[in-house]
């Protein structure tokens, strides 16, 4: 990981001075990663890479003036940075969605097509009705993650998909380490009690809609 952070910082010094391959670089080796938070957050597969080319061009925009913070003698990642900037633009267009309602978040959670969580859905599954009922069940993973408050569904993605450490998190979110896994462990425990009704009889209730608080949670 020391070689990836220090050849990402390399290349944003690049960038500073103009060298537009670099730039590219590292479009190339993020763009992924941060299509996913995007998307985990915004629930639309077209806003998000929409949110995300504005991502790099804060970015590109940024270069001139960017200087990787140094914490015990380490600079921080610039991945650190990049998931800040996606993460507070994500913010912003959550609420011009509650400004301008036009497609309400659950209207749009069906096309995030976010993958699941590996720590509770089964990935061995071969047996041919084992996995649709596997398939299903991530299915249903993915909705109740949907579904949690902004700030968890977005620790969550960073720890389980994005491989994030918690301090890496709490930057990214502004908060302290211990709440960091707060959120985490508070929007896990949701999940599984959201999946357990689902697992025992096959029964799935339609929750309520999000408190309006979420997107400050």
């Amino acid at each position: 990981m020391e070689e990836e952070t220090d050849s990402d910082l390399e290349l944003m010094s690049r960038v500073r001075d103009g060298d537009l391959a670099a730039f590219e670089t590292l479009v190339d080796r993020h763009k992924q990663p941060v299509f996913r938070l995007i998307v985990g957050m915004l629930g639309d597969s077209d806003e998000s890479e929409d949110v995300a080319q504005k991502v790099f061009l804060q970015v590109y925009k940024a270069r001139a003036t960017y200087r990787p913070v140094v914490r015990h003698d380490k600079p921080a990642k610039f991945s650190t940075w990049l998931f800040t900037i996606a993460r507070n633009l994500s913010l912003n267009e959550l609420r011009r969605r509650k400004r301008h309602p036009a497609v309400s978040l659950d209207d749009a959670a069906g096309e995030s097509g976010d993958e699941p969580l590996e720590w509770l859905a089964d990935q061995t599954a071969t047996d041919p009705t084992k996995a649709l009922l596997q398939s299903e069940l991530e299915e249903k993973i993915g909705e109740a993650l949907r579904e949690l408050p902004i700030n968890q569904r977005t620790a969550i993605t960073l720890i389980q998909e994005q491989g994030h450490s918690y301090l890496e998190i709490a930057e990214i979110l502004g908060c302290s380490i211990s709440a960091v896994k707060s959120l985490i462990h508070r929007g896990r425990e949701t999940i599984r009690q959201r999946v357990r009704p689902y697992i025992a009889d096959g029964t799935w209730e339609a929750s309520p809609a999000p408190p309006k608080k979420a997107v400050r949670e």
